[in-house]
């Protein structure tokens, strides 16, 4: 398998975008991770490591995870529903919609790249249990991310059962006002330091670092959209405006409490 492959697949993957635009980059996106990992198990089954199972398995249970949530949440959820509509059009023009579909296809691309560029390098010289410590690290930071973006998920779904119409605010949300961010923050720092004792060429440290700068924009783009929105339904609320200056946007402890001010990330 090569890298236009794993283009090919999220291409054909994350394509759902074209029965509505949003799903690019939620449903295509959490769907495309999935398939990418599967077929790269597929493809490097004879050669198989530990680590290299592992991650591929993290990839599986984010993606289904992420894509079934989204899709759900969408399916049941009229205010979500009136949510997509309010803040995203589909009203896109053809070309406009295929430049997305390429650009978020070739970041599918660069953030699971680490994975295969570790498979490729151990093909027919790696023994089962062959671990090194960036790969050690990674596979941690990806299993803490999962956990703490499924268990942020859980946390906001059942607060807003009880009060649909309240900011959430308890659980991890007490200690970071993005914390589903965070955790997807997490688990691509552990995909991107787990190839750093394999990235032989230019070309494989420069699709790394694109995918990981590419995320961590795309995270923090979220949450200026996010922090825009919940300003605008809850900062006449004291409590709110308390706990917005009181609680880390993104990283826990970090003292950044906003990001709306930075227009070049795109909401």
């Amino acid at each position: 398998m090569n890298l236009s492959i794993i283009f090919l697949i999220a291409l054909c993957i994350s394509a759902v975008g074209f029965i509505k635009y949003v799903y690019f980059f939620s449903v295509g996106y959490g769907f495309a991770i999935s398939g990418i990992a599967i077929a790269l198990l597929i493809s490097f089954r004879g050669s198989l490591t530990a680590g290299t199972i592992g991650m591929c398995l993290f990839f599986i249970v984010y993606g289904l995870r992420l894509g079934g949530y989204l899709l759900l949440r969408e399916l049941k959820s009229t205010s979500y529903k009136d949510l997509l509509k309010n803040e995203i059009k589909d009203h896109v023009k053809p070309g406009a919609k295929i430049a997305i579909w390429v650009s978020c296809a070739f970041l599918y691309l660069c953030q699971t790249a680490p994975v295969l560029f570790r498979m490729k390098q151990q093909t027919g010289e790696a023994s089962f249990w062959m671990m090194d410590g960036c790969l050690a690290v990674g596979l941690l930071l990806m299993c803490s991310g999962i956990l703490v973006e499924a268990l942020a998920d859980w946390q906001k779904s059942k607060e807003k059962q009880k009060a649909p119409k309240m900011f959430v605010h308890t659980g991890l949300y007490q200690m970071v006002r993005c914390p589903n961010y965070f955790g997807e923050l997490l688990l691509w720092t552990g995909v991107f330091l787990s190839g750093i004792p394999i990235y032989t060429s230019p070309l494989e440290w420069i699709l790394a670092v694109l995918g990981f700068l590419g995320i961590t924009y795309v995270m923090f783009s979220g949450a200026r959209r996010l922090e825009l929105r919940q300003d605008k339904n809850y900062g006449h609320i004291p409590e709110y405006q308390q706990y917005v200056k009181s609680t880390p946007i993104m990283i826990p402890f970090l003292p950044m409490y906003s990001v709306k001010k930075y227009k070049w990330l795109v909401a």
